[in-house]
């Protein structure tokens, strides 16, 4: 097919090799809030300093300067909480590293999709794979005034990386962005610094494998104890031995909470994380570890028996079930949410419409679900899409890194693999050669829903088209078998067919012995031998 790029092979995903749990502090007295308060203060002012270090050492950095760093505050706090700052330091800078790497990968997009554009003339058409000429001098204008502005943006973030100059908000750019539009945040300036402030904090220790249960920073007891190794200069506030304080509130992991209890015991390493939400007056304290890489299901376990493919839109997920042939079973399922509002709300949404693709995937009885290896990286940018603004905006909304994360950790829990495919025209083919067939009265087929068809014959192994042409020959089916998706050492291939469910409305509906199959000829040669003949006795009249 000309024109058609080619396309990757769809893969397993790994499962994921972290976890992490929550529970609040409960019940804590004004004095624990005071502690918490008084670490978070001071360990969030000893992070801020050694990143600000980390930034001006830039390419320079070396296991010397890391060393001096961490002698630095060990001398202010205690040798693991240097060490856990430290370490976050460097996890930090690293992130802004990738993000400036992206930033300049997006900006180099933008800036040939603008010469390409103002190369052509006027009004020039467009194709399928690049865009045509802008419409007016006017709008030719302004598109090579943005090429002005965007290569100096280019050269400006390049110079950056070349120089490991990187620019990093502890508390967030967005929170910072948001002092400047209090009113449209509708908050107050003592909220925002509040806000501000408890980001800013840092209550964090890494685990320990080999120490008691898992962790001396913050040590959680099997009981759900929790006490804190306070830094040096405020070891004064400790009310237990060796500079430690105790919270009198207790917490007990509902989620996996035997896990956690299994790894304490054994004194293996468990990360923990307190933090403050502003908003509810809440505290929390997360513990995270890491699991042994566990073994991808194999792509041909995953394919056995049969596949869901998953098309992913901007308010729902359109499922259809395939068996291992490639053959749609059942009709199409939907599973809705909204992206409007908060982010908690919107992570709520997409957790709520995964487990209910999940717990239909488990009744179905499937062993993986396919779904498209989307990223919208490099997609959604002005240049690309031009006045479309709307769909830029569609696409920005769609969280695709967050929901494939969800999806691969929540599917691996229950025992399902996530084969992910090239997206490439999943959409056309899908309903090209899917919508209009699988149409009845009773059933109302959209283009996503084709989508999912096309996406789980990719995942499959099968081309996304429904059937070959014909035989060449005669209908003997001399040159080969008509379907694509069965080959011809497959049994059951001319077996017996399940009942027809798409019926018309007054036909008699399929029961459990009336079902399509080939049968024998009808003519007199082709006669079966146990046909028998039977003569009806005659009608005397008088």
């Amino acid at each position: 097919m000309g024109g058609v790029r080619e396309l990757t092979a769809p893969f397993v995903a790994p499962a994921p090799c972290g976890v992490a749990v929550r529970d609040r502090l409960k019940h804590l007295t004004p004095q624990d809030e005071m502690v918490l308060r008084a670490v978070g203060v001071h360990q969030g002012a000893l992070a801020s300093r050694d990143l600000r270090a980390r930034c001006a050492d830039g390419l320079e950095h070396s296991a010397g300067t890391w060393a001096s760093r961490k002698r630095d505050l060990t001398a202010q706090s205690s040798s693991r909480i240097a060490g856990a700052i430290t370490k976050a330091t460097h996890d930090q800078w690293a992130l802004a590293r990738r993000c400036q790497a992206a930033h300049i990968r997006n900006l180099e997009a933008g800036i040939g999709t603008l010469r390409h554009r103002l190369s052509l003339p006027i009004g020039a058409r467009g194709t399928k794979r690049a865009a045509g000429g802008y419409r007016s001098k006017g709008e030719w204008f302004h598109k090579s005034r943005r090429l002005a502005v965007l290569e100096a943006r280019h050269d400006a973030a390049v110079r950056d990386r070349q120089a490991g100059r990187v620019r990093v908000v502890r508390g967030g750019k967005r929170l910072l962005n948001t002092r400047h539009h209090l009113v449209d945040a509708h908050l107050t300036q003592e909220q925002w610094r509040e806000r501000w402030e408890a980001e800013r904090w840092f209550i964090a220790a890494d685990g320990e494998s080999g120490k008691r249960f898992g962790n001396e920073t913050i040590r959680v007891t099997p009981d759900g104890e929790v006490s804190i190794k306070l830094p040096a200069p405020l070891a004064h506030l400790a009310d237990a031995k060796h500079g430690r304080y105790t919270l009198t509130s207790t917490v007990a992991f509902a989620h996996r909470g035997q896990e956690w209890a299994d790894r304490i015991t054994a004194n293996r390493a468990v990360a923990y994380r307190i933090h403050l939400d502003v908003d509810r007056r809440r505290w929390y304290l997360t513990a995270s570890w890491q699991r042994p890489v566990v073994q991808t299901m194999p792509l041909a376990t995953a394919r056995a028996r049969g596949m869901i493919g998953v098309d992913t839109n901007a308010d729902h997920f359109a499922a259809y079930r395939l068996d291992r042939h490639g053959n749609p079973v059942g009709d199409p399922h939907r599973f809705g949410y909204d992206l409007s509002g908060t982010a908690d709300h919107r992570d709520a949404q997409i957790r709520h419409a995964l487990t209910r693709l999940i717990n239909w995937a488990k009744q179905a009885g499937v062993a993986a679900i396919a779904i498209e290896d989307l990223d919208f990286t490099a997609e959604k940018t002005r240049e690309k899409h031009g006045r479309r603004k709307r769909f830029r905006q569609l696409i920005s909304g769609i969280p695709t890194g967050r929901l494939k994360a969800r999806l691969v950790s929540m599917a691996a829990e229950q025992g399902l693999g996530i084969v992910a495919v090239d997206p490439a025209y999943t959409s056309l083919w899908g309903a090209q050669h899917w919508q209009k067939p699988l149409a009845t009265p009773h059933r109302r087929m959209s283009r996503h829903d084709a989508a999912g068809i096309a996406i789980g014959r990719r995942a499959l192994g099968h081309p996304v088209r429904r059937r070959t042409a014909p035989p060449p020959h005669d209908r003997s089916d001399r040159a080969g078998h008509r379907t694509a998706q069965a080959g011809p050492g497959v049994r059951g291939r001319e077996g017996t067919r399940p009942p027809a469910t798409d019926h018309a409305p007054r036909d008699v509906p399929p029961n459990g012995t009336r079902k399509r199959q080939p049968s024998a000829s009808k003519t007199v040669r082709d006669a079966p031998s146990t046909h028998r003949w039977v003569q009806d006795s005659l009608m005397h009249t008088g």
